[in-house]
């Protein structure tokens, strides 16, 4: 009887311990087991224990031209940009415009007060003089030929000396007007006024109130305006990518200051010198100035090619970035993954992305991070 009550309690108490251990094997059967990744020694080549808990993603098609970016910054066009000089040298007293001002044609830039003048306007008194006695002696040789008085050589001799004299008064004239003097009847005062030769903004100033002024002998420009209706953007090509770009192809051109604004640019030049350092050469690109473009911007110029090629497009979860470099794992016979290495190009809509270095149609794992997460446990 005792024995019996003993094995009785001792069924009741194992009861718990049995139900328990029915539940833990229930949800053991239940659960699948965890992904194994190993990686072979030396290789790019991953085993998997359980292939299909990593979804695959077929590589897709596009067709599009290749691109290449490049930086710039915007110039003035050199055609369109003259200098305002100074014909007189003497010391500038008056200064009207400023560097960054926007100036009209024959607007007044600045006064300068010069001793030019005095001597051009002697030497125009002395060509009057000059040419007035000659004129009194070509009519005085002239009567006397008539009577017979002279020879003809002193009367040609005469006529000559007429003809030099009107070209000396001639060349005084030209020098007075260049220097801006315009009445030749009174005596200037001394002044020349520098005017603007073209409409456009001054880039360049070289002067201010009191300072000397020089002629041409290898001095800076007063002034220099540039009309920015049409600008220059140049960009710094690498050597290696000169053969994708050709005079005349148009280029999608981007502000830093305006990023979601695009302008069209024509290649005019490609240099023929590179830059020794950085090996690079630079292309001039001419466009219109909607007139939001200012010097020194910087910029950005998508070239592309004529001709489209055909890309392979993936997931963009399906690409993983390591060690500065794109990879994707395909699959292999098996339970075997090769992790190969691709280049990631733009992103397409549909959060999918153009990738080199696989085919259209192959196979890769939909998500490389959590395939390389696992392999790493």
């Amino acid at each position: 009887m005792k024995r019996l009550i003993f094995a009785a309690v001792l069924s009741l108490a194992m009861i718990p311990f049995l139900a328990a251990c029915t539940r833990k094997v229930d949800a053991d059967l239940g659960a699948p087991p965890p992904a194994r990744v190993e990686q072979e020694q030396g290789s790019g080549i991953f085993k998997v224990a359980r292939p299909e808990q990593f979804p695959l993603a077929i590589a897709g098609e596009h067709k599009a031209a290749p691109e290449l970016t490049v930086t710039g910054v915007v110039n003035p066009d050199i055609a369109r940009s003259v200098p305002a000089i100074s014909l007189a040298s003497g010391r500038a007293i008056e200064v009207k415009a400023r560097l960054g001002d926007t100036v009209k044609k024959g607007q007044l830039l600045m006064r300068v007060k010069s001793n030019d003048i005095a001597s051009a306007y002697a030497a125009y008194r002395s060509a009057v003089c000059s040419e007035e006695l000659s004129k009194l002696q070509v009519e005085r040789a002239r009567l006397l030929f008539t009577k017979g008085a002279i020879a003809r050589k002193d009367l040609e001799i005469a006529e000559e000396t007429e003809e030099s004299n009107l070209v000396v008064l001639d060349a005084a004239i030209q020098a007075l007007r260049i220097l801006g003097v315009t009445d030749l009847k009174s005596h200037p005062n001394g002044i020349v006024d520098v005017y603007a030769p073209i409409s456009g903004v001054i880039v360049e100033q070289n002067v201010t109130t009191g300072a000397g002024v020089k002629t041409l002998d290898n001095s800076p420009n007063l002034f220099t305006i540039a009309n920015l209706d049409s600008v220059w953007v140049l960009c710094d090509v690498y050597e290696n990518n000169l053969p994708f770009l050709r005079l005349g192809d148009y280029a999608d051109v981007r502000l830093n200051a305006y990023p979601d604004k695009v302008f069209k640019g024509r290649i005019s030049n490609i240099g023929p010198i590179l830059d020794p350092t950085i090996r690079t050469a630079k292309v001039r690109l001419e466009m219109k100035n909607p007139g939001i473009m200012r010097i020194g911007m910087f910029a950005t110029a998508t070239f592309y090619a004529q001709e489209k090629e055909t890309y392979a497009t993936v997931p963009a979860t399906a690409i993983l970035h390591l060690h500065d470099r794109d990879w994707v794992y395909v699959p292999l016979q098996g339970p075997e993954f090769r992790r190969v290495e691709v280049k990631a190009g733009k992103m397409l809509p549909g959060a999918m992305q153009e990738v080199t270095g696989i085919k259209p149609g192959q196979k890769v794992a939909a998500n490389a991070l959590a395939f390389q997460v696992t392999a790493e446990q």
